[in-house]
């Protein structure tokens, strides 16, 4: 994982919905793990502390941002990734650890206010969560999304015909999304 100096959203010091900021970002890639194919081409970002103390604004952020077809709930206990999307999730409450990457694949510690966004491909898991752990999920353009288990040639297009998103789910247009996936 390489950790990254912290990113100041705009020149005026505001992030996405408003509140003054810094958020400290990492990244993560993640290598084809066999049936869990991962992104060969873009990192995970993780927004550390993004909306820490304003966690009540992170699906109007989204919304906000076009990253809609929101839900909230938990991440599941068994590993999965998405084919036909990326993902962003927000941690409303609690503490968690994750599994990014599938089985071979790396072991994070999310806690309210971070916000990580996933590739398409890029599998994870819930390992163990604490304190009520709630995350807000969403999807670029709303997109609708598949839930997969097991990778094929197939899934693997769909993967590879994924685009960057418009904007960064959490600071826009301006975001530093776009820093780091290009393709």
């Amino acid at each position: 994982m390489k950790r990254l100096f912290p990113f100041a959203a705009a020149s005026n010091g505001k992030d996405a919905a408003g509140a003054s900021g810094n958020s400290d970002i990492s990244t993560a890639y993640l290598e084809d793990g066999g049936t869990i194919p991962n992104n060969p081409d873009l990192p995970v970002l993780i927004y550390h502390g993004v909306f820490k103390g304003r966690t009540e604004q992170i699906e109007e952020t989204f919304q906000k941002n076009n990253w809609g077809n929101n839900w909230e709930w938990t991440i599941f206990p068994y590993h999965h990734f998405h084919s036909t999307s990326h993902e962003v999730l927000g941690v409303r409450h609690g503490q968690a650890k994750v599994m990014l990457g599938g089985p071979n694949g790396k072991i994070f510690t999310i806690s309210e206010g971070d916000c990580i966004v996933l590739p398409a491909g890029t599998g994870h898991k819930r390992i163990e969560a604490r304190d009520g752990f709630s995350v807000v999920g969403g999807y670029p353009g709303s997109q609708d999304y598949d839930t997969q288990t097991k990778a094929d040639e197939t899934l693997r297009e769909n993967i590879q015909k994924v685009g960057i998103p418009a904007t960064d789910p959490v600071f826009g247009s301006d975001g530093p999304l776009f820093t780091y996936w290009k393709k």
